[in-house]
């Protein structure tokens, strides 16, 4: 075992990990600043989410993918129906699901987001896309891991859940290569079907969020812009962000961090967040460029790229009235543990088929046979 763990940390991407730092150092200490209390929930959340790291990091993938991603998305998708029959319902979007006898309460639309990238991983390895790409049978059937969850958690209904899901998923696709004329299709019935999607698939809270975003801003974002625009350049002490300290600015700590962030650190802060995000980003799929006949590695890495910039495009469009508000939150830096222990298990897994990129087996005592060309192991 010594060993297998001695591999494992040899080979991480210590780079990738490091990217991550800036932005929980920033994060912690804007959450300190607006509750101290939350402060502390916080930091029990990385504890847990280091765990769920490392934890994630020992698992040899590789080895049990076969079984561990059908069967993973199978179980999460009946834990999706159940939520319609026994799950909670929290301010009339019924989402979650309590575990009796402990009151803990589990969201089984953000679990999904690991099944169905490991999935897509697991079967795109199986049978990689020609040079030309997937053709539409291939296409249909990759489809079907993504639209499945998307259908079932956009009736929750969590329309902004789905959305990532969909547009992550098919950014995967987009990445690891579909035959072009199915893209030029579907933008075509995509555009000719969007009066339809919003005339009859919207809930009419839905369509109030569109028309605020297009005429009059709700209330939040207008908060919101007042805090980013009294940030200014350099943004303002704790005792002056009177938006957030005089609770004008709701949910300051999760949805509307970066309204805070703008406040306190003005556009210079804000600026320097999104480059963190942008680099954290081109990284990612520098790895899944970089691990192009990896299949897994090549999934994972461009699916977590996707995740990133679906979360962080969507939230700071939504607070400077660009997009639709929806409960995104800022990836990794808002407050909350669900998402951030969600992230910290993928990149776990990400990191351990980094590290045994080389490697053909597991054996049962956690020995690795080494592949080299041209050698026995």
């Amino acid at each position: 075992m010594f060993d297998y763990d001695k591999r494992i940390f040899k080979n991480f991407s210590y780079l990738l990990m490091l990217q991550l730092f800036p932005l929980f150092f920033i994060s912690s200490y804007l959450i300190y600043e607006i509750n101290t209390h939350l402060f502390q929930k916080q930091m029990l959340y990385y504890g847990i989410a280091a765990v769920a790291f490392v934890v994630a990091s020992l698992i040899p993938w590789r080895r049990i993918l076969w079984w561990f991603a059908p069967l993973f998305y199978l179980a999460n998708l009946a834990l999706l129906v159940a939520v319609e029959f026994v799950g909670k319902s929290v301010l009339g979007a019924q989402r979650w699901i309590e575990i009796p006898g402990i009151g803990v309460t589990i969201q089984p639309s953000e679990f999904i987001k690991v099944n169905v990238i490991m999935l897509l991983a697991y079967l795109i390895s199986k049978k990689p896309p020609p040079r030309t790409g997937y053709g539409l049978i291939g296409f249909f059937l990759l489809s079907l891991v993504i639209i499945i969850p998307f259908v079932i958690i956009a009736k929750e209904p969590d329309l902004g859940t789905a959305l990532v899901l969909l547009i992550t998923g098919y950014g995967i696709l987009f990445i690891i290569g579909i035959d072009w004329k199915i893209w030029v299709t579907l933008l075509i019935l995509a555009g000719a079907g969007a009066p339809l999607v919003y005339e009859q698939g919207l809930k009419p809270y839905q369509k109030k969020r569109i028309h605020d975003m297009i005429n009059k801003p709700s209330y939040q974002v207008r908060q919101a812009l007042i805090a980013i625009g009294s940030g200014g350049l350099n943004g303002q002490s704790k005792e002056n962000a009177t938006q957030t300290q005089l609770k004008f600015l709701p949910v300051s700590s999760t949805d509307f961090i970066f309204a805070y962030l703008g406040e306190r650190f003005g556009l210079k802060g804000m600026v320097t967040v999104i480059g963190l995000y942008i680099l954290l980003i081109l990284h990612l799929l520098y790895l899944s460029a970089k691990y192009s006949k990896d299949y897994l590695i090549k999934t994972f890495s461009a699916g977590l790229a996707f995740l990133f910039f679906v979360y962080m495009g969507v939230n700071i469009f939504m607070i400077i009235g660009l997009a639709p508000v929806v409960g995104l939150p800022l990836p990794m830096f808002s407050h909350g543990g669900t998402s951030f222990i969600i992230f910290a298990v993928i990149f776990g897994i990400l990191q351990n088929l980094i590290a045994f990129k080389d490697y053909n087996r597991y054996t049962s005592d956690a020995k690795i046979t080494m592949q080299t060309k041209g050698k026995p192991a």
